[in-house]
């Protein structure tokens, strides 16, 4: 019946690209134009926090940025499917600000690609938590829709309760990673009565900039008993400083 239901509903409204409104054969896809436009994240990139690496050093099985090197995140290993520019940013604005709750299943489907092996050993699903206010703001989070459509794909378990954003902070665009971390700091816990003692955790989100956020959720999450963290978003700022 769900092949039958589907073959009804693309006839009715046929699949569109992720960037404009060309027909494309399935969900979740970008045409031509939109895909030789698209900037997917590529090696070489840093084995932590996966940001694009300018290039690769020789004989090294695993590079680390600078910001890596001299401060580790909380979280084990961070991957997105595409590098954060104007292709990008058509892609997740929708989801983010236009009320389209609908474009999670195709982005969904492009974060698989680079979270595959995270996916599947991941325990747990956990979206970054937005504050009371700016869910108010926004009617949803976006990273918990994203996360409920990567655990219908993938049947990874989902926790869209597990991370509490208690304190409300400034905007952290235009800040440097050192000013977002004060910012950030205890502004995100684990919400009581929580379980992640022992389970490898997938955090999502859409985008990762300098990877604050992320790293104060996995902190969270690690004080809590998580036995791993990693993160994976749909776009990666490839120059944080520049942000």
């Amino acid at each position: 019946m769900k092949p039958l239901f589907r073959w009804v509903l693309d006839s009715v409204l046929p699949p569109s690209c992720l960037v404009c409104d060309k027909t494309v054969e399935a969900q979740g896809q970008l045409c031509l134009k939109c895909f030789t436009t698209a900037n997917f994240v590529t090696a070489p990139l840093c084995a932590c926090c996966g940001v694009p690496l300018p290039f690769a050093e020789d004989g090294a099985k695993e590079h680390l940025c600078d910001a890596c090197e001299v401060s580790p995140p909380a979280f084990t290993m961070a991957r997105a499917a595409l590098r954060y520019d104007d292709t990008a940013k058509k892609i997740i604005m929708p989801l983010k600000y236009g009320d389209q709750s609908e474009a999670a299943a195709g982005l969904a489907r492009l974060m698989r690609r680079p979270g595959e092996e995270m996916l599947q050993s991941a325990n747990l699903l956990v979206p970054v938590p937005l504050h009371a206010a700016r869910l108010r703001q926004r009617r949803y989070n976006q990273a918990a829709v994203l996360a409920i459509a990567l655990a219908r794909l993938t049947g990874r378990p989902l926790g869209l309760d597990v991370l509490r954003r208690w304190r409300a902070t400034r905007k952290l665009e235009g800040l440097s990673a050192a000013e977002r971390r004060v910012e950030l700091m205890d502004a995100i816990s684990l919400r009581q009565g929580a379980e992640v003692l022992g389970k490898r955790v997938l955090l999502i989100d859409d985008v990762m900039t300098t990877g604050a956020t992320a790293h104060q959720c996995a902190k969270a999450l690690r004080e809590g008993g998580a036995a791993r963290v990693d993160v994976l978003t749909v776009a990666r700022v490839a120059d944080p400083r520049l942000q």
